[in-house]
């Protein structure tokens, strides 16, 4: 069974308030200095999904995929040192700044070049934008269903059995092959790599490529051609206001209060 993971390379959500700075200029997010980047937190449940499935079907191939700069190679590695086989890592400078409907078409791409894919997998969200809509994007752009937050998955002779979280409860769907599928947290703990596999990953090559490999062109890539502008980035600011509504009963009380909503133009 050959599988592809799609991992990402976020700045650690463990990061202090006080170290998340933004450049409202640039509509970029300031790294905090001194703590590194670290793989999405879902990404290695897909990961984990990915190598259980290779071993019950007997054999098979896991490729990992990252788009991002060149750090995000350890995402990679990461994967590679739980057992994945190969990676691969987006990089170019025409990838800077591009929206979620880019980054989808980019991984499509790179699918469709990978070939031989019976089922891709992918972290139920990135957890810096925390958006989830990436898979969907990737799923229309090849054409194959997507199934979404995934607690357990398993390989049936027409496809896939997938059980999804819901809101209320669980619901278990089937998909044809291939497919694109989506894993929560609730599938439970990925395998944690050991010295010896990290040390093996480490020597593992890492193919590197282009937008041009990918045979997207300029009008695909950079942030003048996002289906999404970015209007602005901030860190919100909160404020609160509170007034002390007197009176000498509870019904002077109430009657100040509601003379202060009328007066607000609130009733």
């Amino acid at each position: 069974m050959n599988i592809i993971v799609c991992v990402k390379q976020i700045p650690d959500p463990e990061t202090p308030a006080a170290s998340f700075k933004v450049d409202e200029a640039a509509k970029k997010v300031i790294p905090a200095q001194g703590i590194a980047p670290v793989v999405n937190p879902y990404d290695p449940q897909a990961t984990e999904a990915a190598l259980r499935l290779k071993d019950a079907a007997g054999g098979g191939k896991v490729t990992v995929i990252s788009l991002g700069p060149d750090s995000a190679r350890d995402a990679i590695k990461h994967a590679l040192a739980m057992g994945a086989d190969e990676g691969v890592l987006l990089n170019d400078p025409a990838f800077d700044d591009i929206d979620n409907f880019q980054t989808a078409n980019a991984l499509a791409a790179a699918i469709k070049k990978i070939g031989e894919c019976d089922l891709v997998l992918m972290g139920r969200a990135s957890a810096d934008w925390d958006m989830g809509v990436v898979p969907l994007g990737v799923g229309q752009a090849l054409g194959v269903p997507v199934v979404s937050v995934a607690k357990a998955i398993e390989k049936t002779a027409n496809g896939v059995k997938v059980e999804r979280v819901l809101d209320d409860g669980f619901q278990t769907v089937e998909a044809p092959l291939p497919a694109i599928v989506t894993v929560s947290n609730e599938f439970g703990e990925p395998r944690y790599p050991q010295l010896r596999q990290i040390m093996m990953a480490a020597k593992k090559t890492v193919q590197v490529w282009s937008a041009a490999d990918l045979g997207l062109g300029a009008d695909a890539t950079g942030a003048a051609n996002r289906v999404m502008p970015l209007e602005a980035l901030y860190v919100p600011k909160v404020e609160s206001n509170v007034e002390i509504i007197e009176g000498d009963s509870p019904e002077e009380k109430a009657r100040n209060l509601a003379q202060k909503l009328r007066a607000a133009k609130l009733i």
